[in-house]
């Protein structure tokens, strides 16, 4: 299985429990790894792959209408996104809000999540 990563988009979302986060969308970082066809390279031709570019603007899209309450809803929704409209077979995602503590730089969630019979690959990606 080859990869696509994404790593240090920032988007407007509304994530939180509080009522300063409830009250404007906050930035938010995410880094994505996900699986590709093997096919895609074979072939070089974009259809056989998974676009990174109609990913960003779908994530962009959908967070900047909806409400989570929790960040890990916010992860779970991408990974979703990413199996069910992209065909994605292994997700890794990292999401950060970013500044929304006095001295603390991020605070956030990484998931992984492989669909029914693909296994989580081994080490780090």
């Amino acid at each position: 299985m080859d990869f696509i990563f994404i790593e240090e988009l920032r988007v407007q979302a509304w994530v939180g429990i509080y009522a300063r986060e409830k009250a404007a969308p906050q930035t938010v970082e995410l880094n994505l790894t996900f699986g590709v066809p093997d096919a895609a390279a074979e072939h070089d031709d974009i259809a056989d792959t998974i676009n990174y570019a109609e990913v960003i603007e779908r994530i962009r899209a959908e967070l900047a209408g909806r409400h989570f309450n929790l960040i890990e809803t916010l992860g779970e929704f991408v990974v979703a996104l990413l199996f069910d409209e992209f065909g994605a077979p292994w997700v890794k995602i990292r999401i950060a809000k970013i500044g929304v503590m006095k001295g603390v730089r991020r605070v956030g969630v990484f998931i992984q999540r492989g669909r029914e019979g693909v296994s989580l690959p081994a080490g780090p990606l």
